[in-house]
């Protein structure tokens, strides 16, 4: 495609770490058009990633755009309370299960905390923690309402959190990597 001209560069999407080497190494060897970045699955309630997926990338120069940086809004929202994308979301509703619902808690209600010490949406403090990750160079966040745009322009710099991740990193922890990759 990129040697056709019908594409600047490829990217590829949630996968293994172990399959995207692979797929680095055959490029390479065959003289193929090298990938320059990786849609994955990051958030504070899904951290899986953090062990092996951006490392990779960062050793091999990949830019990393996370998707569902905001965990399908749960993190922007009480845990008990529901919108209409949460009621009919099946793959959200896969992605997030019932075995890590504790875990999952603490977290929603520690980036409340957060937010509501700095007087400021909970999508800022959940995306200034993805973008404080040296390996990801912008997170994808889908909109359905201009409000949603607004509460996700982070207004300041993310390394100025440092001390309010303290309460993230006791309650967050990379989960096993079987929720994508099951689901798919």
């Amino acid at each position: 495609m990129v040697k056709a001209g019908k594409a600047r560069y490829i990217g590829a999407s949630s996968m293994y770490a172990w399959q995207f080497a692979k797929m680095l190494a055959v490029s390479q060897a065959n003289g193929w058009t090298r990938f320059v970045s990786m849609q994955d699955h990051v958030n504070l309630l899904y951290r899986e990633e953090e062990r092996e997926m951006l490392p990779l990338c960062k050793a091999e120069g990949i830019g990393v755009i996370p998707w569902s940086p905001l965990a399908r809004g749960r993190l922007t929202r009480d845990w008990n309370e529901q919108s209409s994308r949460s009621q009919t979301d099946e793959i959200g509703k896969s992605l997030y299960t019932r075995t890590t619902e504790d875990a999952d808690r603490r977290v929603v209600e520690a980036v409340a905390k957060i937010a509501q010490e700095r007087n400021i949406p909970r999508a800022q403090i959940a995306l200034a923690w993805v973008l404080s990750k040296s390996e990801i160079t912008a997170p994808i966040v889908g909109a359905t309402k201009l409000q949603h745009l607004d509460d996700a322009v982070v207004r300041w710099p993310s390394n100025s959190l440092t001390q309010k991740y303290r309460p993230l990193k006791a309650t967050t922890f990379p989960t096993p990597s079987s929720r994508f990759h099951e689901v798919c």
